[in-house]
């Protein structure tokens, strides 16, 4: 069709005011017969192919560019988080600047600020309205003990927070009620009370049916949350963000005004608990130390030496030197590694924290340091797990997967490691299978099938070699059961193909043939998974060869139905040659003596045709022969070959004729003293060993020969 015929056929079916009905309807009119609507039928077919590809370019433009712009919006959410931070950091250095010089400046001035300062503090504290403002201890208020009582007070009504908030000297700073929405579409969750204590922030549901009860939800440590204020976006407004690498949360606040206040008070809050972590490492750094051995000690100067009590030991076997810059800013390192992707990097840091504090004490402030550090490796291991999930893109193969492997491994969760690797390539080799095509020729698809997953396995079982070669033992054991649920998968996509489809004998055969072929590349290293396949395809090769073996039956019982007793005339010379090439192929080599002169052959059709299709039925079964199949097979043969037996011995036994008795004893001749023993032979070749059945049936056969005049028949 030219490129004008098929535009204006593309604009008719296009338009507005196309009628399908009314189209047909002129078409039919306008045709000439079958052969133009036939024409017709093709330039449409190849219109709407046409349109079917240029509509897969679309969608896979479309998804490489959402692909690429999930990809810059990560990076994006990663840099903004780094400088949310560096903004804080910026924030709480300027605002201690005024806060050093404050008391010098102040020197001499009149009274400082009154109770109204506190006052306000107060409201703020209160702003929510669901609880009383916790009161400071001023002026009669209740001190540490009014405080920790109220606190206990209202965490009593939320249910399962009691062991993460069980802190002695815990406070409450702020609390009310938010709304939390979902982050990429903005649709609204559920709605949260948040507690804001002195070191953390704690987050509630509401239960409808328990008025004034909430449920535990989350709790997230001050120093590793960053706030985050989202610009308002009518009908979304008054909301800010919190970011927990590697997650974040929404949450809208009443009114604007109780927005700022929930900004404000989680700034401060979170600079007065790095304030507060700050003093009690120089107050652990510059700990007085043991006097030295031999200066005075301090007591009774008219006491005796000998009868002074013995010194207290030196303090300094449980003081552990924490100044240093890197081990200061370990945490907040350990955050921009998380957030920058540079997982090497991150286990780097703990590995060296790990070597400074081996054989060392852990007095309270390393306690602290590890409890944050200990925070850190979990966000770190939730980011190599999710680097690791299924859902992440399976491109690359095996090897994309070391990075994230290795790091949890360092990291001593090696039986997670291994767990997730092989969940991965599991869903991999799933993907792999299901994307192949189907293709019109069983063995090609065969040969693809074979390809992929053998392929697959092997690099597979390479890279956990890599991986985990220095891991627990027990990481091998589960890759073998890994690859045993992996062959199950490729044995039920090949045999939906090839057994399920009830392809020819000597098709399943040449697929079995090139599927063990590929597995055996896997003893190159050591994985032996034949026995394996054979366990799970015995039930289908079973069915496929008493399948052809009623086949065989049925045909041979046909042609014997029809038998004559006449010798065979292929009337030309080529004819004659091309049987002769068949039955030396089927291992027939004396069969000149059975042909005559001017393409005639001594021999009965039917013992001929019998010949030719049970040795082919012998040489396809012995390509799908394992040791399993063993009796399968041979009592598959012996069925197939008493059909013919037992049809000469009563044909022998009913015939009166002399002349036709001859040819039917001389037909027997062949069936028993050359086709029989060629049996024999290419079954023991193929199986390694004689059957014994073979011989006897043989043996049997040969005692009704030796009387013609017998009617002994042949069991």
């Amino acid at each position: 069709m030219s490129d004008s015929g098929a535009s204006r056929l593309r604009r008719q079916l296009e338009s507005s005011g196309f009628e399908a009905r009314l189209y047909v309807k002129q078409l039919s009119q306008q045709s000439d017969g079958d052969r133009d609507l036939q024409e017709h039928r093709q330039r449409i077919q190849a219109l709407a192919e046409e349109t079917a590809q240029s509509l897969k370019r679309n969608v896979y433009q479309n998804y490489r560019q959402f692909i690429e712009t999930a990809r810059e919006i990560s990076y994006l959410e990663s840099e903004m988080y780094q400088l949310s931070h560096l903004l804080t950091e910026q924030k709480s250095s300027l605002e201690s600047i005024p806060l050093a010089l404050l008391p010098a400046a102040g020197a001499g001035a009149g009274p400082g600020p009154g109770p109204g300062a506190d006052e306000g503090a107060d409201r703020l504290r209160g702003a929510a309205g669901l609880f009383p403002a916790v009161p400071g201890p001023r002026d009669g208020a209740p001190g540490e003990d009014g405080r920790q009582r109220t606190l206990t007070t209202l965490l009593e009504k939320v249910e399962g927070c009691r062991p993460p908030l069980d802190t002695p000297g815990q406070r409450l700073v702020y609390n009310g009620d938010l709304l939390e929405y979902e982050a990429d579409h903005m649709a609204q969750l559920q709605r949260v009370h948040a507690f804001l204590m002195d070191d953390c922030l704690l987050v509630a549901t509401w239960l409808p049916q328990r008025r004034g009860r909430y449920r535990y939800n989350a709790l997230y440590p001050l120093d590793g949350l960053a706030v985050v204020n989202v610009k308002d976006n009518p009908p979304m407004k008054d909301m800010f963000k919190l970011l927990m690498f590697p997650e974040s949360r929404i949450f809208q606040a009443e009114n604007a005004k109780i927005k700022r206040e929930w900004l404000e008070v989680l700034e401060d809050t979170k600079r007065a608990l790095g304030e507060k972590r700050r003093r009690e490492q120089e107050e652990a750094a510059a700990a007085p130390r043991a006097p030295p051995h031999g200066a005075p000690r301090p007591g009774n100067p008219f006491e005796d030496e000998d009868e002074q009590e013995p010194a207290a030991p030196a303090a300094d076997e449980d003081k552990v030197d924490l100044s240093a810059e890197w081990v200061q800013e370990l945490p907040e390192d350990l955050d921009v590694c998380i957030a920058q992707r540079d997982f090497e990097g991150a286990v780097d840091l703990l590995d060296k924290l790990e070597r400074y504090l081996q054989d060392k004490p852990s007095p309270p402030p390393v306690k602290e340091l590890r409890a944050r550090v200990d925070e850190r490796v979990r966000q770190l291991t939730e980011v190599l797990v999710f680097e690791l999930s299924p859902d992440r893109s399976l491109r690359g193969g095996p090897k994309a997967t070391r990075r994230a492997v290795s790091q949890l491994v360092r990291l001593g969760q090696g039986t997670k490691a291994c767990e997730l690797f092989l969940r991965n390539r599991a869903a991999a080799v799933r993907t792999a299978i299901r994307q192949l095509r189907i293709e019109g020729a069983t063995s090609l698809y065969i040969h693809k099938l074979c390809h992929v997953f053998f392929t697959s396995l092997l690099e597979t079982a390479r890279e956990f070699e890599t991986d985990f070669a220095g891991t627990d033992s027990g990481c091998y054991s589960a890759f073998v059961v890994w690859a045993r649920s992996a062959m199950g998968t490729f044995v039920d996509a090949f045999s939906k193909q090839v057994f399920d489809s009830k392809e020819s004998l000597s098709t399943a055969a040449e697929c079995v043939r090139v599927a063990k072929e590929h597995c055996q590349q896997l003893g190159d290293i050591g994985l032996d998974l034949t026995f394996i396949m054979h366990a799970l395809l015995v039930k289908d090769i079973q069915g496929a060869l008493h399948c052809y073996k009623e086949i065989i039956i049925e045909a041979t019982k046909h042609r014997n139905s029809e038998e004559l007793w006449r010798r065979m005339n292929l009337m030309t010379p080529e004819a004659l040659g091309k049987l002769k090439e068949e039955m030396k192929s089927c291992g027939v080599s004396s069969f000149e003596q059975y042909t005559g002169d001017d393409c005639w052959v001594n021999l009965s059709y039917t013992v001929v045709a019998f010949t030719k299709q049970t040795m082919g039925f012998l040489e396809e079964a012995l390509k799908l022969y394992f040791p399993e199949l063993h009796m399968v097979l041979l009592e598959s043969l012996l069925e197939i070959i008493l059909v013919a037996v037992q049809h000469v011995d009563y044909s022998l036994r009913c015939e009166q004729d002399p002349e036709k008795k001859a040819f039917i004893r001389h037909n027997a001749s062949f069936l028993y003293e050359t086709v029989l023993p060629v049996v024999e032979r290419r079954f023991e070749e193929g199986v390694g060993k004689p059957a014994k059945q073979l011989q006897d049936l043989r043996s049997t056969a040969r005692l009704v020969r030796v009387n013609p005049e017998s009617t002994t028949s042949v069991v």
